[in-house]
């Protein structure tokens, strides 16, 4: 998920999608261990994606404005 998109979201809105984000990647983490993981690659992107999210999220607390 790209960093643009997420910040369009609100406060509560990316702590939901953290939640999922965190959920898939247990599921991912899970498909790895028994083998039926298609793309690996997915890990890192969803890992990417929960650090984005947290980063933005943590931007708004400290009030600091991106533009």
């Amino acid at each position: 998920m790209k960093a643009k998109e997420l910040r369009e979201m609100t406060s509560e809105e990316l702590e939901f999608k953290i939640d999922d984000l965190k959920e898939e990647l247990f599921n991912l983490r899970f498909q790895n261990a028994t083998a039926q993981l298609d793309n690996p690659v997915r890990i890192r992107e969803v890992k990417r994606s929960i650090a984005r999210a947290k980063t933005i999220l943590h931007e708004r607390n400290l009030g600091i404005a991106q533009g």
